[in-house]
């Protein structure tokens, strides 16, 4: 059923996408494989954003659905981390200019379930309030989402302000979403890149030592 729940996210079929989670979670499928799933047809919606086959409000409705598949596997994955002490924090958000939130909310999703503490800061979040949020936070891990070529330059100016406010020792940052790739990393001087949801996870657990 994994093909299916991919096409029905990826075609905004919100009805079919629920009843195939609902349908393999009782056939003893794991949270976290569904949740590959879902970043793996958020990637699909990405490349057709891209590709201007999807606009905003498909943009909107793929963020809609995820946060309905959340509500169902969340309850499934808190007693994993239930009563242990939280493995590291993280800031995460959309940088200044980008209002993209259907990559973010999947990250902070996993992340939380993963026992992280996660403090997101929404879309279009201007420098200052993420380097007010590290220095209050003090996290071992900035997490940066951007969906369009314009989040490039706000990556780069808030990876500038943290460092210039001296919060850049001992701090990783990670980007991701839509356009990213490597090749934006080196530009914005970020540590990571994250393809998926799934990697922002690995990122931050490397990041506090935990396998």
């Amino acid at each position: 059923m994994a093909h299916e729940l991919v096409e029905a996210l990826s075609t905004m079929k919100e009805k079919d996408a629920l009843r195939i989670v609902d349908e393999m979670l009782e056939r003893g499928a794991e949270p976290a494989e569904i949740l590959a799933l879902c970043s793996e047809a958020m990637q699909v919606v990405g490349d057709k954003f891209s590709e201007g086959e999807y606009f905003l409000p498909e943009l909107m409705m793929s963020g809609e659905m995820l946060k309905k598949i959340g509500q169902v596997l969340k309850p499934r994955m808190a007693g994993e981390t239930a009563g242990k002490a939280k493995l590291g924090r993280v800031v995460l958000g959309t940088v200044r200019g980008d209002i993209h939130d259907i990559g973010k909310d999947l990250v902070g999703f996993i992340l939380d379930v993963n026992g992280f503490e996660v403090t997101d800061l929404g879309i279009n979040v201007p420098e200052e309030k993420f380097v007010e949020a590290v220095r209050e936070n003090k996290p071992q891990v900035l997490a940066l989402s951007g969906f369009l070529s314009v989040a490039f330059d706000s990556m780069k100016t808030t990876i500038e302000q943290v460092e210039a406010a001296g919060l850049r020792d001992g701090l990783r940052v990670i980007i991701g979403g839509g356009q990213m790739d490597n090749t934006v990393r080196d530009y914005v001087k970020a540590d990571a890149y994250g393809e998926s949801a799934m990697d922002a996870v690995a990122f931050a657990k490397k990041t506090v030592g935990v396998a």
